[in-house]
């Protein structure tokens, strides 16, 4: 077992190193504030302090996992080993930074509790982060940084061994409105046969007739091909069903349409399904409760997975209110404007509530790349995507880590905006599983 002498046992110096040597590495570890046990243990061992102990491997601390409460950190970024790393410290350390500091930073969303400017949905925007600000939010540094920490373990004590960690593939799909024309009522269908009239728009209103009289399929429902897709690359994926009420930003069909309840017991039927909290739901928490207890009665079944609709989080409160919930995981951990690593990591960890100062129960699942996000933020077309998510797979797959993909049922309908997405999708699951 390897040894890891620290100052202080603190809740942080727990829920880090945790992270790192047992999530991630997958061996197991003991702190210790000891000095005199330290000194005498004869095996593998690290000292994690402001200064050395004897001749062990030494990576010297920063202040931040003995700290409590929020405050501004002066981080200064660096490069080393063709890599941004920061927390700096000095030249005893087998690193030249502090790489616990620096994950507890990423995965803690610690610049997410201090003062940012928000964007027009209220959410944290990846052009605050420090991430993209040095051109690292592509790259999952902590898995890196980790990797770092395995090697020199691995060079100093040679006789402890880790266990080889497997890459591994994640498709997510958001069911944000399960149709396109079909299941919405009589006020919803009048009102967008007026819609289109009002904006001469006869192609829709063709469309819109030829689905409702059986003529044609909605273009939303692809749900055969995502099972065919499924099936062909022995997936399971993740749905996510929004059941907010009506409102200017959750649109879906009414919880109480018997088509709509049976699409999701077919769902449930041949993959995992968890609820897609209403972006009305994010500030209240009944509300939450209230489409919890939707799903949770069409399916007879507990639901402990969820990802927040329009990716709404804010710390820490969304996430307090899901584990009073008792949701289990949670798949919201990443950006609606841009691809890549929003805590730095490929890795699912759990939620350490920074105000409380405790590791929580709550999993958290990032995801790497949007389809929404590719189209509509970064302005990407489909022909040029996989330019942007080949290197996301292959960095994740360089750590033996988990790439996980949102995409949506309306995306697949190869219809008006969505035309050649369909096809993008399978190249992304063809790519990710090869």
């Amino acid at each position: 077992m390897l040894l890891i002498y620290v100052p202080k046992i603190t809740n942080r110096c727990r829920y880090i190193f945790h992270l790192v040597f047992k999530d991630i590495l997958g061996i197991d570890f003991e702190l210790v504030s000891d000095i005199d046990r330290f000194k005498n243990y004869a095996q593998e061992k690290i000292c994690y302090a402001y200064q050395p102990i004897g001749d062990e491997l030494f990576i010297q601390c920063s202040k931040l996992l003995f700290e409590t409460g929020i405050s501004e950190q002066n981080i200064q970024v660096f490069e080393w080993e063709h890599n941004v790393v920061f927390c700096g410290t000095g030249k005893h350390s087998v690193l030249p930074f502090d790489p616990f500091a620096a994950i507890f930073y990423l995965v803690s969303r610690y610049e997410e509790y201090l003062p940012h400017i928000r964007d027009k949905y209220d959410r944290y925007n990846a052009f605050e982060s420090l991430a993209y600000k040095h051109n690292f939010l592509h790259k999952p540094v902590v898995n890196i940084w980790a990797s770092w920490i395995r090697d020199l373990i691995a060079k100093r004590y040679p006789a402890l061994k880790f266990p080889e960690r497997k890459y591994k593939y994640v498709s997510t799909i958001d069911i944000d409105n399960a149709y396109a024309y079909k299941e919405k009522g009589l006020m919803r269908t009048l009102g967008g046969y007026a819609k289109s009239f009002t904006q001469f728009d006869l192609q829709q209103v063709t469309e819109r007739t030829k689905v409702l009289i059986g003529a044609r399929k909605d273009p939303y429902d692809t749900y055969d091909l995502l099972f065919d897709i499924q099936r062909k690359y022995k997936l399971r994926p993740v749905y996510f069903i929004l059941l907010g009420d009506y409102d200017i930003n959750d649109k879906n069909i009414s919880p109480e349409n018997n088509k709509f309840r049976s699409l999701i017991k077919n769902l449930a039927d041949q993959a995992d399904v968890g609820i897609h909290p209403s972006y009305a739901s994010n500030a209240r928490k009944p509300q939450l409760q209230k489409e919890l207890k939707r799903l949770s009665s069409i399916l007879n079944r507990e639901i402990t997975k969820s990802r927040q609709h329009f990716l709404k989080l804010r710390f820490p409160d969304t996430y307090r209110s899901l584990i009073d919930l008792d949701i289990t995981d949670d798949y919201s951990m990443g950006y609606a404007n841009q691809v890549g690593f929003r805590a730095g990591t490929c890795t699912p960890f759990n939620f350490y509530d920074l105000d409380q100062e405790v590791e929580t129960r709550l999993k958290v699942h990032p995801f790497a790349v949007m389809d929404a996000t590719l189209k509509y933020y970064m302005k990407v077309d489909p022909e040029e995507a996989m330019d942007y998510i080949k290197p996301l797979v292959d960095e994740v797959r360089a750590v033996n880590g988990v790439f996980m993909s949102l995409w949506h049922n309306e995306t697949l309908s190869n219809d008006k905006v969505w035309f050649g997405w369909r096809e993008l999708y399978e190249d992304v699951v063809k790519y990710a599983v090869s």
